[in-house]
């Protein structure tokens, strides 16, 4: 059962544009002492834009300097056989799981969207961690679809990123045996019942993290929202702005994102 601070990495770039394996490495001995798992090529790792060699790169290097932690790794891309296809090369990596979002397609039906995780379930051999956001993919999982698709096997975790704290509460008492993670820092103070946090702010700060998940208090949620505003996490371009705070602090060689290929 997956519990505490999972950090959602960013990726690091060299002046090529090419993953930066040592800077990878030192993003890892930054925070590993503090998380409990490492997702890799997430929303936070850009993981929409990367092309299958910095995807590659990412996992691999994650995986070589993981410390022992856990590797969830994050599989964005917009069908379903591209995620299955990207999930059976994360299996072959050493990934302890994928994590994954619906098709990236407006108004999928919920049969649509329980149908596309089964067909993952039933496509590959590594555990499954939902991720529930509408901002990349246009979709939102409801609850009852949610409790469907946990009943498939090996579904391990689920990423709650809805925004709204309310909803997250009401996914938790539904699903008392699947663990649920807040995806909002500003939230924390709200989610009540959370497994723990999975958030850009765990690549900076995982120890005030883990503060506010013992003891969720509006004074440390106060000190998690001024952490946020001032490392710019509630921007639109939020990787970009801790990839410039992790190259000041000489943890990453270049504060480079990975950029757009037409």
């Amino acid at each position: 059962m997956y519990s505490g601070t999972i950090v959602p990495l960013v990726t690091p770039l060299d002046v090529n544009g090419m993953v930066s394996r040592s800077s990878v490495d030192r993003l890892i001995e930054s925070v590993h002492g503090e998380v409990t798992a490492l997702m890799p090529a997430l929303s936070s790792g850009e993981g929409w834009l990367l092309s299958e060699r910095q995807w590659t790169d990412m996992v691999s290097f994650t995986r070589k300097y993981s410390h022992g932690l856990p590797v969830l790794v994050g599989v964005q891309l917009a069908t379903t056989a591209e995620v299955v296809e990207r999930a059976r090369a994360a299996a072959v990596l050493g990934a302890d799981g994928v994590v994954v979002t619906t098709p990236f397609r407006d108004e999928l039906s919920q049969e649509e969207i329980y149908q596309h995780f089964r067909t993952l379930r039933e496509s590959m051999a590594v555990p499954l961690f939902l991720y529930n956001e509408s901002a990349l993919s246009g979709n939102q999982i409801e609850v009852d679809t949610l409790c469907r698709i946990c009943e498939l096997p090996a579904v391990v975790g689920i990423k709650e990123s809805s925004g709204s704290a309310e909803l997250t509460r009401e996914i938790v008492a539904a699903l008392p045996g699947v663990p649920v993670f807040e995806g909002w820092e500003n939230l924390l103070v709200h989610a009540d019942g959370v497994a723990g946090f999975i958030g850009p702010l765990a690549n900076l700060e995982p120890a005030l993290c883990n503060a506010m998940l013992a003891e969720p208090t509006p004074a440390l949620q106060a000190a998690i929202d001024a952490a946020c505003e001032r490392y710019g996490l509630f921007r639109d371009d939020w990787y970009r702005w801790v990839k410039r705070i992790l190259h000041r602090r000489g943890v990453l060689n270049t504060d480079a994102v990975v950029q757009k290929v037409s």
